[in-house]
């Protein structure tokens, strides 16, 4: 949600803010803007809608200076419009600052300071100029410090003053910063990649934390105003994952990465010989995996149809009873939870303030709490006491695509490593392993149905209702692509496992209502067959997600996908890539912002 940037240092600054908000367009684009001090005062332009609207905007505008601040929202108090945009500044307009989270005490401090202050926004965050404001008396780091103390809620805050030229505030309590060490500059964000381009280093900020940011240093403090040192962490994503590489959008890109990032996540994680994984992460003893009796995934959207694959795969391989939480629920029905209870955390960003909650309840209560996440030195990887990262890089697409195919393979690899520790035998564990490495060539077969996908979504572009039937350790699959459909066609779709139809959803079936089936080759085949003559006795059209060399799957089918044959366990990782495929060109047939759909934001970082 919103997405920060800040610079410091010796060159212009719009460039260099305008680069970065659009690396963080995918976290909110209702609105976006800029302050620069120009010598002088502190300008600002500001736009409604996306980043393309404010770089036309300063190219009509004199703005210039070497320190800056930029933001792009995702509205949360007060609607879209160019007053609610940030930065926001004071009565006097020497203080401006860009905010990120929710101010939850906003009302009590405004009726407070409206006695004195004049607002110009409908947003929470503008209380918290006029606070610092108030609370200035030429000592800004005391300011804001003192202004911080006065709120309730989170804050991912960058703070300039006229007064102090030289000088960025920033505070963190729930929203991630990350501060960018160049040399004479300085940058800090919502998050890396809108520094990719200019450093690599980077410091993380953590919650109760403030920095004084010049170009030449950074210091750190906590909320007693005592200084903490900081390491300085190396960042291993390249900026050239985070450009489109000659695709129209990044989510294109994005579903066409998946076989170069799946060999990422499985690189020196595997152990042919002995038939395992070993994901060190993990970080804990022979005897502790022994101790656990129960495992729960945590997480949300695409995150927890990956752990829903990851429940099927635990429980098959090593016989640890599992199961999916969504994160926003988790904390609200008193979870049993004890130390032999291994937790899971997954989010793509790190960031998600529902898992982020859930896990640090569970670890309240003594559980081993571990996160699955991409982004480096992200909350959820600095706070649970150990976990992996799923090396899927940069994804910049608001709809998941890679990352969740990489989640996956990470929760296969733990499952194969407690499998392997408990049960498992080492020739099944061997199996497995060889149709792991066989996986990144089948998904690039995949990939090259591209332009017969696009011919079956054109086919199907005026349909308005649309069902994804999967059963098994496909249902999740189905779940998955008829989430990315919604999210950017904006097409109405339901998932259900294909045994349920019978029970009540078959009464909306017609011509008119199209359906999607996985009925690849396993365990579950001829019940899944059974369900698709059940569509078809009702007259929908089916579209087939079925194995290569099934003949006979032609029959049931208006349209069929071949994919190719693998173990039953990793059928998500190829199964899914066809609906990832088929969304994407249904939202660019239908007009649609694929790579920032309307009302969502990649990463959730309020509650």
């Amino acid at each position: 949600m919103c997405g920060i940037v800040g610079y410091i240092g010796k060159k212009e600054s719009l460039p260099i803010l305008l680069n970065g908000l659009r690396r963080l367009e995918y976290r909110g684009y209702d609105s976006a803007g800029v302050a620069i001090f120009n010598g002088e005062k502190i300008k600002q332009v500001k736009s409604v809608g996306k980043i393309e609207n404010l770089l036309k905007k300063t190219k009509t505008e004199n703005i210039f200076g070497a320190v800056g601040i930029a933001h792009t929202r995702w509205a949360t108090h007060g609607g879209v419009k160019e007053i609610n945009a940030h930065p926001h500044a004071d009565c006097t307009g020497k203080l401006v600052l860009v905010h990120n989270g929710i101010i939850e005490n906003y009302r009590e401090l405004k009726t407070k300071l409206s006695a004195k202050h004049k607002f110009i926004s409908e947003t929470d965050s503008e209380v918290l100029a006029h606070l610092i404001e108030e609370n200035y008396t030429g000592n800004l780091h005391e300011a804001v410090k003192k202004s911080l103390f006065q709120v309730q809620g989170t804050y991912g805050l960058v703070v300039m003053h006229v007064d102090h030229p030289e000088l960025l505030i920033a505070a963190r309590m729930g929203s991630p910063l990350v501060i960018g060490i160049g040399e004479e500059e300085n940058f800090i964000a919502s998050d890396a990649t809108p520094m990719l381009a200019y450093t690599k280093k980077v410091i993380f900020l953590e919650d109760g934390e403030m920095a004084d940011i010049t170009k030449d240093s950074v210091q750190t403090y906590n909320v007693q105003d005592n200084f903490v040192s900081k390491q300085i962490e190396e960042i291993d994503w390249d900026e050239a994952q985070a450009q489109l590489q000659g695709f129209p959008h990044f989510m294109l890109k994005e579903i066409f990465d998946q076989p170069t990032v799946f060999k990422d996540a499985i690189r020196g994680r595997t152990n042919m010989e002995e038939g395992t994984a070993h994901l060190g992460g993990l970080n804990m003893t022979a005897e502790e995996m022994k101790s656990i009796n129960r495992i729960i995934l945590i997480a949300c959207g695409t995150a927890s149809y990956a752990a829903m694959v990851g429940k099927y795969a635990f429980e098959r391989l090593s016989g640890i009873p599992t199961e999916v939480d969504v994160a926003s629920e988790f904390r609200y029905r008193d979870p049993i939870i004890d130390e032999h209870t291994l937790v899971f955390g997954i989010s793509q960003s790190g960031e998600t303030a529902d898992t982020l909650a859930a896990l640090r309840e569970a670890k309240r209560k003594g559980a081993f709490v571990r996160g699955i996440v991409n982004v480096v030195g992200s909350t959820i990887a600095r706070e649970t006491d150990g976990g992996t990262y799923i090396h899927a890089g940069p994804e910049l697409a608001v709809a998941s695509t890679k990352a969740y195919t990489n989640m996956i393979t990470v929760l296969l690899l733990y499952a194969l490593q407690f499998g392997r520790s408990r049960r498992l035998s080492l020739a099944t564990g061997q199996r497995l392993l060889n149709a792991f490495l066989e996986i990144s060539e089948k998904m690039q077969k995949i990939l090259s149905q591209n332009e017969e996908i696009k011919k079956i979504a054109e086919k199907y572009k005026n349909s308005q209702d649309f069902f994804f039937l999967g059963r098994g350790i496909n249902y999740p699959v189905a779940l998955e692509g008829s989430l990315k459909l919604k999210e950017i066609s904006y097409i109405h779709s339901e998932a259900y496992p294909g045994g349920e139809l019978k029970h009540g959803p078959l009464a909306l079936l017609s011509s008119e209502f199209p359906v999607f089936a996985i009925m690849t080759k396993n365990q579950l085949y001829e019940k899944m067959r059974s369900n698709v003559e059940e569509v078809r006795a009702r007259k929908a059209p089916v579209i087939l997600i079925a194995t290569e060399g099934d003949e006979q799957a032609k029959e049931l089918s208006d349209e069929i996908i071949y994919v190719p044959k693998t173990m039953e366990l990793l059928e998500p990782l190829l199964n899914t890539i066809p609906l990832q495929l088929f969304a994407y060109h249904m939202a660019v047939i239908l007009g649609k912002d694929v790579d920032r759909p309307r009302n969502l934001a990649k990463s959730v970082t309020v509650e």
